[in-house]
């Protein structure tokens, strides 16, 4: 289910690999993968966009075989520059965990992915059971198109799409996965799919364990991504993923969504009285609080989001009168970003366990551009979303790692920056 918003807020780490190496352990039987990296420019007049999804189960019997080892570079987009196809053509993929389904170019344009030069390419039929309508975990539309073949459409909040057939091809690394091939998108890149989702990119290539390093937002800063263990990992701190059974089922709730134990929030060293009952999903779901790599801000359901502007409006005053940025932002601010972001002060995002997200004053405003700065946190209905976001803004100088075997999420403060 896409979160539908007529703008959304979203930032993706840009994160451009090329195939370079392989090895496999002898004792452990996992395989190294190293990628060089290459950053994508920001596009001029460029939107960011929300890309949320609700498509299906997890999987996660198996360990993961794969070790990947990346720089990140945070600009406009996570991208990932994956070896497709045999032989592999070189695909750039936004990397995504708030959504299920993988998809790439076919448009028979440079640099698409060109079917007819793989021999491992398959188009799945209509008689494919993924293409059943109601197939259970899996709820993407499909339809039978004039040739028979299983055709998709996908669509997401920020109003873009993408449509095509269904197909399975694999990666260099990987058995082969059931993917898009679109044929029509407004988007320029495809999506790696990094959800709970039965038919994810880590479900479907059995990756139990991936983690990030987000810089600070310049230019030049580059981080770090990782798809197995993390080195680091010795320091981290994790809470357990809150998990849904298919009878806790309800309206609002993505029970494939990456789903943390937040309790309270913190601006200033002063602890708002906001239940933690706010960040836990109701009887029907709205309250979840999801982590998600592809989304730029934070955003929070009424009942937090009112008492958050009402502490930093206190601070910093009202803010720039009428202006919301996207339709969603509203703590907007003219002036010296600096001295805004000192009266505001440091903001806590506080899980079980004593982690806390901590957002330092100086990273607390982003630049909206036009002399404006906006703090990073967003107003979910507005979205038509009812859950509580937490996006890569506020995952700025932290690890965090995904430890899907473990069903928990691990953080570290560190320093991203390279």
């Amino acid at each position: 289910m896409a979160l539908l918003s007529s703008v959304s807020l979203c930032m993706v780490l840009l994160l451009v690999l090329s195939f370079f190496s392989s090895s496999t352990q002898s004792q452990s039987q996992s395989q190294l993968l190293s990628f060089p990296l290459t950053s994508l420019p920001k596009a001029a007049n460029s939107n960011v966009n929300l890309k949320l999804r609700t498509l299906s189960s997890s999987s996660s019997s198996s360990s993961s075989s794969y070790r990947v080892k990346a720089s990140l570079k945070y600009s406009m987009g996570l991208v990932v520059s994956l070896p497709i196809g045999t032989p592999p053509q070189q695909q750039e993929m936004v990397v995504d965990t708030g959504s299920q389904l993988s998809w790439i170019h076919c448009r028979n344009k440079t640099p698409s992915f060109d079917p007819s030069l793989s021999s491992s390419f398959r188009l799945l039929p209509c008689t494919h059971p993924i293409c059943k309508p109601r197939v259970p975990d899996f709820t993407l539309p499909t339809t039978c198109d004039h040739n028979r073949l299983c055709h998709y459409e996908y669509f997401y909040a920020d109003g873009t799409f993408a449509e095509g057939n269904l197909v399975r091809e694999k990666l260099t690394f990987s058995t082969p996965l059931v993917l898009g091939c679109a044929t029509a998108s407004s988007d320029p890149t495809g999506i790696l799919g990094m959800n709970l989702g039965r038919f994810s990119f880590p479900s479907q290539a059995r990756i139990t364990k991936f983690s990030y390093c987000v810089p600070n937002r310049t230019s030049t800063a580059t981080g770090s991504f990782f798809i197995g263990d993390n080195p680091n990992s010795a320091r981290f701190r994790y809470v357990n993923m809150l998990t849904f059974t298919q009878s806790q089922r309800m309206p609002n709730l993505d029970p494939f969504a990456y789903t943390l134990p937040m309790q309270g929030i913190t601006i200033n060293g002063k602890r708002l009285a906001i239940p933690p009952s706010v960040f836990r999903p109701n009887a029907g779901g709205s309250g979840q609080t999801i982590i998600d790599s592809a989304t730029e801000f934070t955003f929070l359901v009424d009942a937090a989001y009112d008492m958050v502007r009402e502490e930093i409006t206190k601070a910093a005053g009202p803010g720039k009168k009428g202006f919301v940025y996207g339709g969603v932002a509203d703590m907007c601010f003219e002036g010296n970003a600096v001295e805004i972001g000192r009266l505001i002060g440091d903001v806590a995002l506080e899980l079980e366990n004593d982690v806390k997200i901590v957002v330092p004053k100086e990273s607390v405003l982003a630049d909206v551009g036009g002399g404006v700065h906006c703090v990073g946190i967003g107003r979910s209905e507005r979205l038509g979303a009812a859950s509580n976001i937490i996006g890569n803004l506020h995952q700025q100088n932290l690890w965090v790692e995904y430890d899907l075997a473990n069903r928990r999420l691990g953080f570290a403060v560190a320093d991203c920056t390279h």
